[in-house]
């Protein structure tokens, strides 16, 4: 394998003293049928501050499953760590109203969100569903991130089809591909060759190996997100993963850190 100085500092010391590690893809809050151990805002980042990750963007469960209380709970959350929690504005096409009522009111919350969080494999709507326009082309206008939970070619919600479609539409928002269309990594891949604003978002693909080092092959690394689905997983796990991989230190500076905060500064200050 390719030397790796980061390695090894972060088996002795627990963390990169040279820069900070941006998760660009998180959660919040109890889930039914499993337990997290850290699964309420104070506990995730002291658990954020032992692998050395400044900051997580994230979606409340109860955003994504609770209409009636929508995104409170990320508002609450990043007001009371703002310096280390950003949110993604949940949108779920099945509430239409509730989606008119958080575009009117997302100015208010511009220290809070960075952007919107899809979800179609779980709301039943497909990526390019009328249901969600507005919210694509409100994100396109202002230049927004949106993370969207993205899936397989049999997808027909979410797949690598619907995902192209949007891309081709909407080329100001920077279009955050949850998972990087799972398990099909070409698909992916060439998504990021032919549209400027796709990043590959890394969660859930660390334990296939190869996929990372076919990935950077492919002269993807500009645009490769670390992001771990927290706390579905482990922030010590995917840091392992991506030093594990058989590519450059510079190449996972850039998936750590660079890539994610070149994305937010607009939102954070920048050290």
């Amino acid at each position: 394998m390719k030397p790796a100085t980061l390695r090894q500092e972060f088996y002795e010391k627990g963390r990169f003293s040279g820069f900070p590690v941006y998760d660009m893809h998180g959660h919040m809050g109890p889930f039914y049928g499993i337990h997290f151990p850290f699964p309420d805002a104070d506990s995730m980042v002291k658990d954020m501050g032992r692998a050395g990750v400044k900051m997580l963007v994230f979606c409340h469960h109860s955003a994504l499953f609770s209409p009636d209380t929508g995104n409170a709970a990320n508002i609450e959350a990043v007001r009371k760590y703002p310096d280390r929690l950003r949110a993604y504005c949940c949108v779920n096409p099945n509430y239409p109203d509730i989606i008119k009522r958080d575009l009117a009111t997302f100015d208010m919350h511009a220290d809070v969100y960075v952007g919107f969080k899809m979800h179609a494999s779980y709301h039943g709507h497909t990526l390019t569903d009328d249901a969600y326009r507005p919210v694509w082309e409100f994100a396109d206008e202002r230049k927004l991130l949106v993370l969207m939970h993205t899936a397989g070619v049999s997808s027909s919600l979410c797949g690598p089809a619907p995902v192209r479609k949007i891309a081709e539409k909407y080329n100001n928002a920077a279009l955050l591909l949850g998972h990087s269309c799972h398990g099909s990594w070409d698909e992916a891949i060439r998504l990021v060759k032919d549209f400027p604003n796709v990043y590959l978002e890394l969660c859930a693909l660390m334990t296939e190996k190869g996929v990372l080092e076919r990935m950077v092959a492919a002269g993807a690394v500009d645009r490769m997100l670390f992001g771990t689905d927290y706390p579905w997983f482990s922030h010590n796990y995917y840091i392992g993963a991506v030093l594990g991989a058989d590519i450059e230190d510079e190449d996972r500076k850039k998936i750590f850190s660079s890539n994610g905060q070149k994305l937010l500064a607009p939102y954070i200050d920048k050290e």
